[in-house]
Order: C-alpha cells, then sequence, then structure tokens
C-alpha cells in the first residue's frame, strides 16, 4: 500500500506540472506574455431561516441544523427513555456572502478564483463568522492535437472532489452522513479531453475536517505523517444528460508519532493507510432529474463518514498498527419541477465492522467480562457518531416553492439508526468492531421548513 501510494504521489504530481511546463515552452518561443488587466467581481449571496422540529435527541450541530443521526435509548428506572422529547428551534444563523473573480489572462492561460464566507455555530450560541471557499484557478484551452482539450488547475480551499454531487435537498447537511461533506485545501488539476471525459488528479490537506485518533480529532496526523491526502478520479459526460463519476480517495496518516519505552520518550513508526472509492450517476431530462452515488468508506471520517479505525496490535519496539472500520454508503435522489419543485433521497449505510481484529484491551482491566473488547482508547470513532451503530437509512421528502430569488420549502426526514448493546460502555467486540448484541432500533421524525433569499 505505501508503494501505491508513493506511485500516486509520483503519477499527480507529474499531471500537475505537465501543462505549466508545456505552455512556458510555447511563451519562450513567441513573444512574452502581456497580462489582461481586465477583472470582474460578481459577489453573491442568501439569507435564510430555518424552521426545525424533532422527535428525538440527536447528534447534530450549528444549534441543531446539522443533523446527523437520533441518539440510542436512554432509560431510567421506570424505562422511560429520556431521549424520546420534542424540540422545536429556528435560527438565521447560515446566511453566506461570496465573490467569484474572473476576466484577467496572462498570455493562453486564464486566472480566476473564489472567496466565500458564512456564519456557523460549533460550540453554544454565538455565531461565528468563517470561511468556506478561497481558491485560484489557472486554465488553459485548446490543448490537445485538435485543440479540443482543456486543462484546470485549483490551488486553495475548496469542496473536496468526493462531497461534490449531493442529493436534492434543502437541509443544511447537505446528505450527511450519506454523502460525503468535506472543504480542505487542495492542489487539484482536471484535465479534459473535449467534452466528455474529465481526469481529475491532485492533493488534500486536512484543516476543519480532520481524521480522529489518539488526540482527538487533529489535522496533526496528516502533518507528521508529511504525505497529504491523494485523489483520483474520472467524469464522463454523454452528450444525452448522463453523468458517471468515479474516483477514489487515499488518506495515509501517523496516528501517533511520539511513544513510550519503559519511561523513556521515543519517536514511532506508527502508519494507517487507506483508500475509499466511490461511483456516481445522474441523469437529466428536461425538468427532471435523478443521482445516486455509493461510497465504500475504509475510514473516512475526515469526510464527516460514520466510521473510524482501531489499533490492531501494538508491537514490542512500541510503535502501533491499525485497521479500518469499513462502510457501505449510499444514497438515491431526484428532483422535478421548476417553480413549484418536489424532490427527496432515500440513503442508506451499514457498518461492515473492521479489516482486521482490534487490539483487545479489555483483559487488562482485571474483569473477565471485558475479555474481547476494545475500548475508545484505542478505538477512534467519528465523534459526531457513535460506535454501537451498526447500520441507518434515512427518507426526505420535499416541496419547494421558487419565486424567482426567494425560496420556500418544506422538508420531511425519517431518520431510523440500528444500534447494537454494549457489553460495557463504550467498549466494541474486538473481534469485528462491532457493538453486536441486543440489536435494537430507534426514530427520529424532523420536520423542516426553511425561507431563503437570493441575492
Amino acid at each position: 500500500m505505501k508503494r501505491l501510494f508513493v506511485s500516486f504521489i509520483v503519477l499527480v504530481f507529474m499531471s500537475l506540472t505537465t501543462v505549466a511546463f508545456a505552455r512556458e515552452g510555447e511563451s519562450a518561443q513567441g513573444q512574452a506574455a502581456k497580462p489582461s488587466s481586465t477583472v470582474h467581481f460578481k459577489p453573491y449571496g442568501f439569507f435564510r431561516t430555518f424552521f426545525t422540529f424533532d422527535t428525538r435527541e440527536s447528534s447534530s450541530g450549528t444549534l441543531n441544523l446539522y443533523y446527523y443521526m437520533p441518539k440510542d435509548k436512554l432509560l431510567n428506572e421506570n424505562n422511560d427513555d429520556l431521549n424520546e422529547r420534542n424540540s422545536f428551534r429556528f435560527v438565521s444563523l447560515t446566511s453566506r456572502f461570496g465573490c467569484d473573480i474572473s476576466g484577467y489572462q496572462y498570455g493562453s492561460m486564464q486566472v480566476g478564483g473564489k472567496v466565500e464566507t458564512d456564519f456557523y455555530c460549533l460550540n453554544g450560541t454565538v455565531a461565528t463568522l468563517r470561511l468556506r471557499q478561497a481558491y485560484m484557478t489557472l486554465k488553459w484551452a485548446g490543448l490537445g492535437s485538435r485543440d479540443k482539450n482543456s486543462a484546470l488547475l485549483l490551488i486553495g480551499q475548496a469542496w473536496h472532489p468526493m462531497a461534490a454531487d449531493g442529493p436534492n435537498a434543502i437541509n443544511l447537511e447537505n446528505g450527511v452522513p450519506f454523502n460525503p461533506f468535506n472543504r480542505s485545501p487542495q492542489v487539484m488539476m482536471n484535465y479534459s479531453f473535449g467534452r466528455n471525459l474529465t481526469f481529475t488528479g491532485g492533493f488534500i490537506y486536512q484543516m476543519q475536517y480532520t481524521s480522529m485518533g489518539p488526540s482527538g480529532k487533529s489535522a496533526d496526523y496528516m502533518k507528521y505523517a508529511c504525505t497529504p491526502e491523494g485523489y483520483l478520479g474520472l467524469t464522463y459526460k454523454s452528450g444525452i444528460g448522463l453523468t458517471v463519476k468515479g474516483g477514489t480517495d487515499i488518506l495515509s496518516i501517523k496516528p501517533r508519532w511520539e511513544g513510550t519505552s519503559g519511561s523513556n520518550k521515543i519517536n514511532v513508526g506508527d502508519r494507517i493507510t487507506t483508500a475509499t472509492p466511490f461511483v456516481y450517476l445522474q441523469y437529466d431530462h428536461n425538468l427532471f432529474q435523478i443521482k445516486a452515488k455509493s461510497v465504500y468508506a475504509s475510514s473516512g471520517e475526515h469526510m464527516n463518514l460514520l466510521s473510524g479505525y482501531g489499533v490492531s496490535k501494538i508491537k514490542a519496539d512500541g510503535d502501533w498498527e491499525y485497521t479500518p472500520m469499513r462502510s457501505s454508503v449510499s444514497f438515491i435522489s431526484a428532483r422535478y419541477g421548476a417553480k413549484w419543485q418536489i424532490m427527496g433521497m432515500v440513503g442508506y449505510i451499514k457498518n461492515l465492522g473492521t479489516a482486521k481484529a482490534l487490539y483487545s484491551d479489555g483483559d487488562a482491566s482485571g474483569d473477565a467480562s471485558m475479555a474481547g473488547l476494545t475500548g475508545p482508547d484505542y478505538y477512534f470513532f467519528n465523534k459526531s457518531g457513535y460506535s454501537n451503530m451498526n447500520s441507518m437509512w434515512r427518507f426526505t421528502p420535499t416541496v419547494a416553492y421558487n419565486a424567482g430569488k426567494l425560496i420556500l420549502a418544506l422538508e420531511y426526514a425519517h431518520t431510523a439508526v440500528q444500534y447494537g448493546t454494549y457489553k460495557e460502555s463504550g467498549y466494541v467486540n474486538s473481534k469485528n468492531g462491532l457493538a453486536d448484541d441486543g440489536m435494537h432500533w430507534v426514530h427520529n421524525n424532523r420536520l423542516q421548513f426553511v425561507a431563503k433569499y437570493i441575492f
């Protein structure tokens, strides 16, 4: 796997530099390129208010608007479920402002960019202004033997290639956790062969959306690994409204870079390398659109997927070996209409367990009932989810009215989660990384209305 990752790094680096060197050669043979000073700024944004009602306590963020999943049962002495209670709120903190920049040209290279910000609320009730996207684009057209190819190099913070093409929905989470969600600093090249086929490859660095590990959520696991996240993908667009995409995300991190040998601190060689492939289909015809995506997640918590990884072995030299949690994540979504739109999504997640058996730390407690179990010190699951989740589905019928720049929409979302019962609090089965005893379902009904003004 390590050789595969190194080969991938070399391949994408060659792709990113080929176009630039080719265009420099053309400039050297002719006259010096003269830059164009014409730059166009196009501001955009919206004001948005959500009105949200839930029938169950749930894992969610941004004042409960960014929804993940309903919480497991919490029974009191009377066997009443304390998490089964209604709640309601309405807030306007997710308004957004951005600006697209275009028009500048240097020789045959077109230069553009985007900066975008919005408000969110990570903890507490104070709205915070944050950076969503900030990138520059360099575009070359008229490439190839028939001058029909083009290349676009993106540098900066933008949507992760696997997070694009979400379901048709009005919710803030855009289909999470049934669709990857991630914006990160990146260097990404799109090379298009005519109008139909596009190759995408590049590198990504973690910032807001990070991996889990012994120190919690952190970008340090990538920082000390010295290997940025990689992506390779292909997109095919037919002339009849069909789009097909496929790609793979490659992640190689160091969950620990320092350990102990007796009372002595030492450098350790820990590393876990994973590959997460996906496939995406979309068909458009007049006012109708249908799309579907399926991801085979190997870890993937840095993309807001409900997954993680754990320790599979503790070696005598102090190094740890790791194994990823695998899951199948899919959705199908459709939309019809223009002024009045009907849309919806059906999503499904299946937790497939770890690729290898986990290190069993239950024996160390001296309690025989904990033998064969792995606790949170050696198992790192997305903190927005729960490691005793085994499967999950969601259904979101939605109706929207588009009155020019004003949008009014109503969405109903039913989310069901199948939980297993922990043998000991927070400990999963070391054989497969699951809590697979006492399987039971919990449900949440969410009714959400949104009023949005676009400018």
